[in-house]
């Protein structure tokens, strides 16, 4: 579980690509003297969940699995790329954006950066299967960054983006054509779900 307030970035070393489907990748990540994360443990980067195998130093390896690669950005990263990077929370942290499961549900691309007041607001174009799930005011996850949605239509939503938003995270980077990773509101998800009949409420 994450909050979606992103402390710490990481950068690509290396993005393998395994004969058997999948890849491993390989980051750089800030934070591991801190944090002291063992193989096994959950780390959320650009808001997708995934185990670390090994770690050595700063660098940190996973498996990336045909699905995760599938529903992710994670095929436009290169080599010397910044990514985001959350440990999962414990007990006892507090909790200031929302809940973040790490289960990114599509990958979405950049149509527009705009400045406004001290930041910028970015139109993102919404992946059909996620239009009902996307509420003005609800929350989103992009690269892994709880924010809150600022504009909606049926084909793009828009976020604002606070100054110390924009130079804390990769969202700073992205440019218009660029892949971000969206997961939405788990609440609406489920909420959607049960309106489709597909779970019981």
């Amino acid at each position: 579980m994450f909050s979606g307030l992103i402390e710490y970035r990481g950068v690509v070393v290396a993005l393998d690509a395994r004969a058997q489907g999948g890849a491993t990748l390989r980051l750089r990540c800030e934070g591991v003297l801190s944090e002291r994360p063992q193989p096994k443990d959950s780390i959320a980067i650009d808001g997708v969940c995934l185990t670390a195998t090994d770690v050595d130093g700063e660098i940190v390896t996973f498996d990336v699995i045909p699905e995760t690669l599938a529903c992710s950005a994670f095929g436009e990263r290169a080599p010397g790329e910044l990514v985001n990077v959350e440990y999962s929370l414990r007990a006892g942290d507090r909790l200031g954006g929302h809940l973040v499961y790490g289960h990114v549900d599509a990958a979405a691309r950049v149509a527009l950066r705009m400045p406004e007041g001290q930041g910028e607001r970015i139109r993102v174009e919404t992946p059909a299967l996620l239009a009902p799930m996307l509420a003005v005011k609800g929350f989103v996850a992009l690269d892994g960054v709880s924010l809150t949605i600022a504009a909606a239509e049926e084909d793009w939503f828009e976020v604002a983006l606070i100054p110390e938003t924009l130079s804390r995270t990769t969202l700073g980077a992205r440019l218009p054509g660029s892949l971000v990773n969206v997961e939405v509101d788990p609440l609406a998800r489920y909420a959607h779900s049960v309106v489709l009949g597909l779970l019981k409420p």
